[in-house]
């Protein structure tokens, strides 16, 4: 049997899952022992059930490890490819200039809302001078 890790939540409901891995034995009644690769070695083979999902075939659920880039400290930056959507939204008394974003590792339902001041910050090639207006 094989089954996929959960790393970790973008936005409020998008699980990512990582690539497929070996069930070597079941520990306890509540988690399991994984046949982890090489680059996972700083990281704990045995995983509570809520974290692992029964591997079924669907490659667009899983995310390859490649391109997350995971580091040493078992976490990843997600990196912006494109905003494809912009709108201003009015709060009592202030407007907030909202983007969508597109992620790497997400499809197009993945893709965010995100302010436009934190993304121009963080981003600055994303936003070419005259396609978004301020």
């Amino acid at each position: 049997m094989k089954g996929v890790i959960r790393f970790d939540k973008k936005g409020k409901i998008s699980l990512r899952y990582v690539d497929p891995y070996k069930i070597l034995k079941s520990v306890g009644k509540m988690a399991y022992e994984l046949e982890l690769l090489a680059e996972l070695a700083t990281v704990h083979s045995i995983f509570h059930i809520l974290l692992l999902k029964k591997y079924v075939g669907d490659p667009s659920f899983i995310v390859p490890l490649e391109i997350m880039a995971v580091k040493d400290s078992i976490t990843y930056e997600d990196v912006p490819v494109e905003i494809f959507d912009h709108q201003v939204r009015r709060l009592r008394n202030k407007e907030v200039a909202s983007v969508k974003v597109l992620w790497m590792s997400q499809s197009i339902e993945g893709a965010t809302w995100e302010t436009e001041a934190t993304m121009k910050a963080k981003y600055p090639h994303l936003f070419p001078s005259d396609s978004i207006p301020s």
